[in-house]
């Protein structure tokens, strides 16, 4: 079968299409003709040799499938280990979601661990509640979008958007977003909380880092929440200081995807009712146009450019 391996770590050059030996599934896995996989920036630091751990060469990348089994159903799974840039997969029986008619391959690629964020964040780390003030940072990117409009679905009484351009901040509006500001860190607060009456807010969804981490923090009401789960600025997160957080019983949470989903209840349950949102036109998971397998390169040069708006997935 035809794959796409990395046999050195680099960039997008280092990926080539071969043919290798179709992979065998054995008790408790499924064997799958992949119609789509995922391409996440992760993906990007797996070839370059700088995920931890770094993979060992030489290797398939690819980490989310959609794809159809033996026996005919239409699946979602997940890949830790990676393999997915193929004509064929094994995953984890347990890991397979079925997939509804309703729901598009790279819809369903964009709700597995983007949507999957988007939900925990609000869910299980924030505890959103009907009514309150919900600030989403880089409201345009995967997670954001989705944030957005999940946060409406579970009844925020005002979503407020930060992007970092217009077209970016209009995208936001449209999704659901009540109001989007800029999200330069430069005067970030002041910002934010005009777009709030000049009142605190109640939940700050942050993947930006650094400066506008700080900056949330400062404008969390009493008992608001901060969700840390990013760190695009690249300039790192500052301190916590609990007492600080004390004089306004705020809290700060991280969260990570892959040890939450250990959890029961946190990953086939919150899918599956992404999925009926997303047939039902309610959930708008935002997709790319697809790229053959044998222009990867192409897909990974135009996702590190940020070339690309929405999911982006290879079809084998």
């Amino acid at each position: 079968m035809r794959v796409l391996q990395c046999a050195r770590f680099g960039g997008p050059e280092v990926l080539n299409l071969v043919h290798v030996s179709e992979p065998v599934a054995v008790d408790g896995q499924l064997l799958i003709d992949v119609s789509a996989a995922g391409v996440n920036f992760a993906d990007t630091s797996r070839i370059a040799g700088s995920y931890h751990p770094a993979p060992e060469l030489p290797f398939i990348p690819g980490t989310e499938v959609v794809g159809r089994t033996t026996d005919g159903r239409r699946v979602l799974a997940p890949i830790f280990g990676g393999g997915g840039f193929a004509e064929r997969a094994v995953v984890e029986d347990a890991d397979a979601v079925v997939v509804p008619d309703g729901v598009g391959d790279a819809e369903a690629l964009a709700l597995l661990v983007q949507g999957l964020t988007a939900w925990h964040v609000l869910k299980s780390c924030a505890r959103m509640r009907r009514g309150e003030t919900v600030v989403v940072n880089a409201a345009a990117g995967g997670v954001g979008s989705l944030a957005v409009q999940l946060a409406k679905h579970f009844g925020a009484g005002r979503v407020i958007a930060t992007a970092s351009t217009d077209a970016k901040r209009d995208l936001a509006l449209s999704l659901g977003a009540d109001v989007a500001v800029s999200s330069d860190a430069d005067g970030y607060a002041e910002r934010v909380l005009d777009a709030n009456d000049g009142m605190p807010v109640d939940i700050v969804l942050e993947s930006i880092g650094g400066r506008v981490f700080s900056a949330g923090l400062d404008i969390l009401a009493n008992f608001g929440r901060l969700v840390t789960f990013g760190n695009a600025s690249r300039e790192g997160r500052p301190p916590v200081d609990p007492g600080a957080l004390a004089d306004r019983n705020t809290a700060v949470m991280g969260f990570w995807l892959r040890p939450a989903l250990t959890v029961p209840g946190t990953y086939a349950e919150p899918l599956t009712e992404m999925f009926a949102l997303t047939a039902a036109g309610v959930l708008k998971p935002m997709v790319h146009a697809a790229y053959p397998l044998e222009d990867a390169r192409r897909a990974f040069e135009d996702l590190l450019a940020r070339r690309t708006t929405g999911k982006v997935t290879l079809r084998p």
